[in-house]
């Protein structure tokens, strides 16, 4: 009130020379005042029309106008290595002020424990990890057609199933069950993405894919499962996701015949708690990721977004960026030698 008082006696010469004043809380913050005006970009880790490229765009649409200053976000497709090459920008190119964030496969945080860590440029426990968009169930699809009906033929019949990289799920998962339980599957590797594998799938090339999450999948292709060309196979996770439950779909632990299998399949499946994690480079202010991470959980349950999700078949379920810093700490201390075992497991074998 004393201000007011003050500012109205004042002379109108002297009041414009003071400049405006405040006039919200956001114009005093710091973070709003860097963001103002500026752009921006969400790195996404695989070519376009895939899952991780779906939740990227979606996320754009509305991180923005929960950031103070209200910047514009735009989204930028970075494919290659399993999104290791999205990783590695974002760590060694990219501006490290808080303006450009990676969308990755959740393979390519936990790459160094189970792939070659001499081939990577970046630690990825020095991100700062902003967020996870949610808690997937990854599965193996199957054509209808093929001569694999259900997850215990596999065990007799040859399936050709696709992949991409080294590093990738859709590589990684089906070479475990492979070496570890011994399904017959044949993989052909070296796809760019999950888009390539699926239209692959729709054309007959392959006959199966593995290690694709199923709410983007359910999502992009409603018309396979609706039609039975193409049908889930197997859960690949520790915990049964309810609509697959529903469907009678069978966990691949099930199949494990010893207990060193299963802890086997426990590791490497606990990435899935992290299925779409999102990331700034490690020297970003901490102010700003705080920032970030806030207009993150703000924007995951945002209302507009979530009616939006659920129009588009989208799971939403998401996991703060502290929160998911502690987990993936927790993932990287696991003794060495069950990390060799999984290792292992997962070494691709042409």
């Amino acid at each position: 009130m004393l201000l007011r008082r003050f500012v109205t006696a004042m002379p109108a010469g002297l009041l414009l020379a003071c400049g405006p004043l405040p006039t919200s809380a956001e114009d005093l913050n710091p973070v709003a005042d860097f963001y103002r005006g500026k752009a921006v970009t969400i790195v996404v880790g695989s070519s376009p029309g895939g899952g991780y490229d779906l939740y990227g765009r979606l996320i754009a649409r509305f991180l923005g106008r929960h950031l103070p200053g209200t910047p514009a976000v735009n989204v930028q497709n970075m494919p290659g290595a399993a999104s290791n090459v999205a990783a590695a920008y974002v760590y060694n190119a990219a501006p490290k002020d808080g303006t450009v964030l990676a969308a990755l496969f959740m393979g390519a945080v936990v790459d160094p424990l189970f792939g070659d860590i001499k081939r990577q440029t970046h630690d990825m426990l020095k991100f700062q990890y902003i967020g996870n968009a949610n808690v997937d169930a990854y599965v193996c699809l199957v054509r209808g057609d093929a001569p694999v009906k259900s997850f215990a033929d596999a065990f007799t019949n040859e399936l050709v199933v696709g992949g991409s990289a080294d590093g990738a799920s859709t590589r990684d998962f089906p070479s475990m069950l492979r070496n570890l339980l011994g399904v017959k599957f044949k993989i052909v590797a070296g796809y760019p993405g999950t888009r390539e594998i699926n239209l692959a799938l729709e054309k007959g090339e392959i006959q199966g894919a593995c290690g694709e999450t199923w709410s983007s999948v359910a999502a992009t292709y409603p018309a396979w499962f609706k039609s039975g060309l193409v049908k889930p196979l197997v859960q690949e996770a520790n915990v049964g996701y309810p609509e697959l439950n529903s469907m009678g779909v069978p966990l691949t632990n099930a199949f494990a015949k010893t207990d060193e299998q299963r802890q086997i399949l426990d590791l490497v499946y606990s990435q899935a708690a992290f299925g779409r994690p999102y990331v700034v480079a490690p020297e970003t202010p901490a102010v700003r990721v705080a920032a970030l991470r806030q207009a993150f959980m703000d924007t995951m349950t945002d209302p507009e977004l979530v009616a939006e999700a659920g129009k588009i078949n989208v799971d939403i379920a998401p996991t703060r960026g502290e929160d998911l810093q502690t987990l993936i700490q927790k993932i990287y201390a696991t003794p060495p030698e069950v990390v060799a075992k999984a290792r292992a497991a997962i070494a691709f074998k042409p």
